[in-house]
């Protein structure tokens, strides 16, 4: 089945048919079609999102609908289980024949622009590969978070969810970025600590792939992101002392065409846990992240390991 095709099933699902999930929610149905949650979920790349069903509460909620107490049950008992609404076929077995050119339904190739659902996809498979020590001493953020950050109607929404992963207990905190349809990636290191401490300094690292778009273009969002993430969690910090924290730009390999950003970041990602020390310090920075951390080549066996790994576990 051709990507074309598999991308017009996930879009067109019927919600009242007997196979669908939240089958004979009709009210649910007129939700998403009457307040244009589906259209505003496409904008934003969610068709395919894990989390689809709170980016659904969180338009509904900043577009003041008011629901009733049976639609609000309803919810709730569906939007920690449920599976993407727009997504239902794509777990599905297919009934012909399972061959090699048709092994990776619902699985894009790295060969051009990630969307943000295909890039989840493989970072979570990548993260679940990680020792549970690393698992444990760190912690990501959706990379869909910081562009949802600066729109107002998801500014509250994003910080309640970033709260709700402890990030102030881990070592390293993993933030992919995708913003002006280029990906990037941040992280925060020693956020465990206090910003006054001299032993482990508080920083953030920020690799850019494509240095001529000014990687440092981020930084005010950036800062007034973390001050934000400080000021949810009821931390004493002001907005003089988030700016004294180091923000790092390591000059990284770079992308040889304007659609490999997003799998430099998922390479960018890889290496950064394999080789992260025990306690990062800026003394001994840039570390293994130099413009020689890798080659082109390197990247390419990256992405074909890591298509076939995922078709592989998909297939099983």
């Amino acid at each position: 089945m051709g990507k074309r095709k598999l991308s017009k099933e996930i879009i067109t699902i019927d919600l009242e048919s007997p196979t669908s999930p939240v089958a004979g929610k009709s009210f649910l149905a007129s939700l998403l079609g009457v307040f244009g949650v589906r259209n505003v979920a496409l904008d934003y790349g969610f068709s395919q999102h894990r989390s689809c069903w709170k980016h659904v509460l969180a338009t509904l909620k900043a577009r003041k609908k008011r629901l009733t107490k049976k639609e609000t049950e309803a919810i709730d008992s569906f939007k920690l289980t449920a599976p993407c609404l727009l997504n239902h076929t794509c777990g599905e077995r297919s009934k012909r024949k399972t061959t090699y050119e048709n092994a990776g339904h619902g699985v894009s190739k790295l060969n051009k622009e990630l969307l943000s659902s295909t890039f989840e996809m493989y970072f979570e498979f990548l993260w679940r590969g990680f020792s549970e020590d690393k698992g444990a001493s760190c912690a990501y953020l959706d990379c869909l978070w910081f562009s949802l950050y600066k729109k107002r109607d998801y500014k509250s929404k994003v910080l309640k969810w970033i709260k709700d992963k402890n990030i102030f207990s881990k070592k390293y905190v993993l933030v992919p970025i995708v913003i002006w349809s280029h990906w990037s990636f941040l992280i925060f290191c020693n956020f465990d600590e206090s910003l006054e401490s001299t032993t482990r300094t508080p920083c953030m690292l920020l690799l850019d792939s494509l240095e001529s778009a000014d990687p440092r273009r981020l930084e005010p969002d950036i800062r007034k992101f973390v001050y934000d993430i400080y000021r949810t969690e009821d931390r004493p910090q002001t907005q003089k002392s988030i700016l004294k924290i180091p923000l790092l730009t390591p000059q990284v390999p770079q992308q040889r065409s304007d659609w490999e950003c997003g799998n430099f970041v998922l390479y960018f990602i890889k290496l950064f846990m394999d080789g992260a020390p025990e306690n990062f310090s800026i003394k001994d920075f840039p570390y293994f992240m130099k413009r020689n951390w890798f080659t082109p080549e390197d990247v390419d066996c990256f992405c074909e390991g890591l298509y076939s790994d995922v078709v592989a576990t998909r297939c099983s």
